[in-house]
């Protein structure tokens, strides 16, 4: 059965608008090698977070594979701007588009978050909540740890409308100056908090279930600004390596040795600092560049790079649930998995095939398809 394409969220969805007839190879690829870059970092993160072997060959291959997947989400964000913000997304007006992504995205929503809580907090690991802790988990958007990224979905879809408005008004000049200033703020006032705390008066960014989208704006609407952007030969291999340092830079400061104060006061390792928006602005627009020569294809010419991308959105969801499982039926597994590389890669993979498995299996059946 042919499946229309991706033409309004690559962070939800690969199938909103059967309109389109072309998909862009660069942000298939993108969001295929983020959602790898996704469960690298929440399986090898056992060794990371180990502070027994904190220092060894193990721990830092373990940190360069986790830290050097910082970009992830912030380009999924990316290319989700990169289609969501797009004429044809908005053409029916404000109310059709929160129709269709409500239809598409409200069934995931809701449903992921009662399993996670249920099923894998209360069941699977055996804790147990109060009414009112229960609550607080919800408002925080921290009902599992991944779950986040529902609430920032959600808010990235309520202003998407407004933005979408703005940019369409202007050209591609008034996108990257719109981007450019979000996207900054967002690194200043991150920079700011960091100095404040660093000079004894804490202003930590808290934020929330109503809020988990504001920092990502910036990247949202890069996306959008730098949709079109394809590098040269020379340029593209001058971003790579500018790109690769900056990644390197943040596995530096994530280590902790001789790293100045000021700098990780400045830009934490983390998805809204300066370098690694930087470093995540110029895996987007590597990647589309090198990807340029086969920019677009017919939606019907579905491979396998197109059922990946796809079903990305449900390995999202559904990873952490077989990360979980399989920690608890292997015997001794969490333990080698926190101490022995081999065996983190042995399940990052095992991992990331029977989650694109069951994702790919489960839309193609009418109704799991609204849940993945």
């Amino acid at each position: 059965m042919n499946q229309p394409p991706h033409e309004l969220d690559a962070i939800a969805t690969g199938d909103d608008v059967a309109a389109a007839r072309t998909r862009s190879v660069g942000l298939d690829v993108l969001r295929t090698t983020a959602i790898l870059g996704v469960v690298a970092i929440h399986v090898f993160g056992n060794i990371v977070g180990n502070p027994a072997i904190r220092g060894s060959g193990t721990w830092w291959a373990a940190t360069v594979i986790d830290v050097a997947n910082v970009w992830v989400v912030p380009v999924f964000v990316m290319v989700s701007g990169a289609l969501v913000l797009s004429s044809r997304a908005h053409v029916d007006g404000p109310a059709a588009f929160y129709r269709k992504r409500l239809l598409r995205l409200g069934p995931a929503f809701v449903f992921w978050q009662v399993f996670y809580f249920v099923v894998v907090r209360m069941l699977m690991s055996h804790q147990h909540f109060t009414l009112v802790e229960t609550a607080g988990l919800v408002f925080d958007a921290k009902t599992y740890t991944h779950l986040y990224f529902l609430w920032l979905i959600v808010g990235l879809y309520a202003v998407a409308p407004v933005l979408a408005a703005f940019l369409h008004g202007g050209g591609p000049r008034r996108a990257v100056i719109f981007a450019s200033c979000t996207l900054g703020l967002t690194v200043v006032v991150v920079g700011l908090s960091g100095l404040a705390t660093m000079h004894g008066d804490p202003h930590p960014i808290v934020l929330n279930a109503l809020t988990q989208w504001v920092p990502y704006v910036g990247y949202f609407l890069a996306g959008w600004a730098l949709r079109n952007v394809t590098l040269r030969a020379g340029w593209t291999i001058a971003a790579a390596l500018a790109t690769a340092a900056l990644l390197a830079m943040t596995i530096w400061q994530y280590n902790g040795v001789a790293v100045p104060g000021w700098l990780n006061a400045v830009s934490p390792p983390g998805y809204y600092s300066a370098i690694v928006a930087a470093a995540s602005v110029g895996v987007f627009v590597v990647v589309n560049s090198l990807c340029a020569h086969v920019r677009t294809r017919p939606v019907q010419r579905r491979g396998m790079l197109t059922t990946l991308s796809d079903a990305a959105f449900g390995v999202y969801l559904v990873h952490f649930f077989i990360l979980v499982l399989a920690e608890l039926v292997v015997p001794g597994l969490l333990p080698r998995l926190q101490t022995t590389l081999w065996v983190a890669i042995a399940v990052w993979a095992g991992v990331c095939v029977l989650s694109f498995a069951i994702s790919i299996g489960a839309r193609r059946v009418p109704v799991l398809r609204r849940l993945f």
